[in-house]
C-alpha cells in the first residue's frame, strides 16, 4: 500500500514495515529521515475494546499515531477555519490488519476507539513534549457538537 492522503488535508496515512523471521518480528516506527513533523515526545496508550477516547483538538501539537497491538478505529474531523476541508470527517482503522503511522496535524480533532479485546496498544510520536500549561480542547464524543455516531456499523 502506497502513501496517501484522505479526504483532510495534511492528514498522512504511511505504511510501516514489519520484518518477521523466526525470532520475532520488527514492527517499523518513526524515522529521522521520514519524520513529517519535528520530535518531541513518545508515549502509549492502552485503549479497552469499546472505549472511545476523544475529541481531542490540539492548537500546535502535530501527532504521528501507530497502533502496535490490536486494532483502533481512529476518526479525524477538520476544524481549522482557512483549511479547505474544513468539515471533513475521516476513519482510519489500523493496527493489527493495516499497519501504518496515522500523522495529523494541529487543529484537527481526533478521537479513537478500541476495536480489540481486551483492548489495544498505541503508541503516539508528538511533535512536542507534554506540557500541561500547553492548552488543548477537549469535546464530549456523544454531544454531536462533531457530527459523528460512535456506535458500530453493520452495513
Amino acid at each position: 500500500m502506497a502513501e496517501h492522503s484522505g479526504p483532510i488535508i495534511g492528514v498522512v496515512i504511511r505504511p510501516l514495515g514489519r520484518i518477521p523471521d523466526e525470532r520475532g518480528t520488527i514492527m517499523h516506527g518513526v524515522r529521522s529521515d521520514n519524520s513529517l513533523s519535528p520530535f518531541g515526545e513518545v508515549y502509549f496508550k492502552k485503549l479497552y475494546f469499546g472505549v472511545v477516547n476523544g475529541w481531542h483538538v490540539h492548537e500546535t501539537l502535530f501527532l504521528n499515531y501507530i497502533c502496535v497491538q490490536g486494532m483502533i478505529k481512529l476518526v479525524l474531523y477538520d476544524l481549522r477555519p482557512d483549511s479547505p476541508t474544513r468539515g471533513a470527517l475521516q476513519e482510519i482503522f489500523f493496527g493489527d490488519d493495516n499497519y501504518c503511522l496515522a500523522h495529523v496535524p494541529p487543529g484537527v480533532a481526533n478521537g479513537v476507539k478500541g476495536l480489540s479485546s481486551p483492548f489495544a496498544l498505541m503508541c503516539n510520536v508528538a511533535s512536542e513534549p507534554h506540557d500541561p500549561s500547553i492548552r488543548y480542547k477537549r469535546i464530549d464524543p456523544h454531544n454531536g457538537e462533531i457530527p459523528y455516531d460512535w456506535a458500530r456499523k453493520d452495513f
